[in-house]
């Protein structure tokens, strides 16, 4: 009866979510956050997604004064209008293919496990804040937050997880949000890598291409906490050494030696390389284009793409490397070009994500206090 006379002092999230610790059930929900993508293909929509993309510190590190001028200046007047044209080429019924194709991924993962799963973009729609205002109306104590980056980089991973720290303070004060680490090595998740090539690696390709997406390489130096191992120490990314955590390149490159052992593939048929290059200054090298370039050259019959920084197809996989790719590997001189999907809602993929759930509702305690 005492506790009963507090609670006109108690706002309505505040009781709901006590009146459930006191019965000895947490609130608990998933949020898949992605990148994102336009409201639409066309230009004014492409605009106001770069904007907003290119203008976090994390993506383009610069003074803020130097970012605004090359992005009003240099970019969005005519950026734009290319990047509207590449969407309209992979536009769906549905939309975007990155939104449509994560809307299954909640559905396929939200059928494997006993909680509410939400899904947002870090830039864009569905965004973060309508998810935490979702997770905050719900009376949801804990929250596990779900990247969907396999690895560590401040212009994807990093800038996902601040930007949903940032606003769960503002939104949901009282929620607890843990967070699922990239997984770049995970056997599960390079096993459901694997499931998903098998169509495509028994068919007498010549050359598998592994294409992530690249970053510059002050990046790598700036997210290596010694300042000098990452692209410093010889052969850096096979020596070991903690800065590995949240080295970008050490974590792609792991992936690939996972996927090549587990398919029992020949390495000296596998390559690597890193797309989508913006700007002058030096990114992680070789470059996706001057691969597809050299391998057309030397007339490779049968070249299989894959894009495994992504587990969600868009437009980088899409229209840059299944489109912009397939015309630059051709007029060198290339055959065919197949590019392998990404994870999307495979349905080991789908198994790996409710493992993580579950893994992680295991290991809470019974009561929020």
């Amino acid at each position: 009866m005492r506790l009963l006379g507090c609670l006109p002092a108690i706002d309505g999230l505040r009781f709901f979510a006590l009146a459930g610790t006191l019965q000895g059930k947490m609130r608990k929900a998933v949020l898949m956050v992605n990148l994102g993508s336009p409201d639409g293909a066309d230009v004014p929509s492409v605009r106001r997604f770069l904007r907003e993309f290119l203008s976090d510190p994390r993506v383009i590190d610069m003074q803020p004064l130097a970012r605004k001028m090359l992005l009003e200046l240099a970019i969005l007047p005519f950026r734009p209008r290319r990047s509207a044209a590449a969407y309209r080429r992979v536009w769906t019924d549905d939309g975007s293919p990155l939104v449509s194709l994560s809307r299954r991924q909640m559905d396929g993962l939200q059928a494997r496990v006993d909680m509410p799963v939400h899904l947002a973009m870090r830039y864009g729609n569905p965004s973060i804040r309508s998810a935490l205002e979702t997770v905050r109306r719900d009376g949801t104590q804990r929250l596990l937050l779900m990247p969907m980056f396999p690895h560590y980089a401040m212009s994807s991973y990093e800038t996902a997880v601040a930007r949903v720290m940032e606003l769960s303070r503002q939104i949901a004060p009282m929620l607890k949000v843990d967070l699922v680490q990239p997984f770049y090595e995970e056997p599960a998740y390079i096993d459901a890598l694997v499931a998903s090539a098998k169509p495509f690696l028994g068919d007498g390709f010549q050359r598998l291409l592994f294409s992530f997406h690249g970053i510059p390489e002050r990046h790598v130096r700036n997210s290596d906490p010694s300042h000098a191992h990452c692209l410093c120490a010889k052969d850096c990314c096979h020596s070991e050494h903690p800065a590995q955590a949240s080295c970008y390149r050490h974590q792609c490159l792991r992936t690939a030696e996972l996927f090549v052992r587990r398919a029992g593939l020949d390495g000296k048929t596998c390559a690597i390389s890193f797309q989508s290059r913006l700007g002058r200054a030096q990114w992680l090298a070789p470059y996706t284009v001057d691969a597809l370039q050299r391998f057309g050259q030397e007339k490779i019959g049968t070249l299989l793409v894959m894009t495994p920084s992504f587990v969600t197809d868009c437009l980088e996989s899409l229209d840059e490397i299944a489109n912009e790719g397939r015309e630059v590997f051709h007029k060198a001189g290339g055959g065919e070009m197949v590019l392998i999907p990404c994870l999307n809602d495979h349905p080991l993929f789908l198994d790996f994500l409710a493992g993580k759930v579950r893994h992680w509702q295991e290991s809470l305690p019974e009561l929020a206090f």
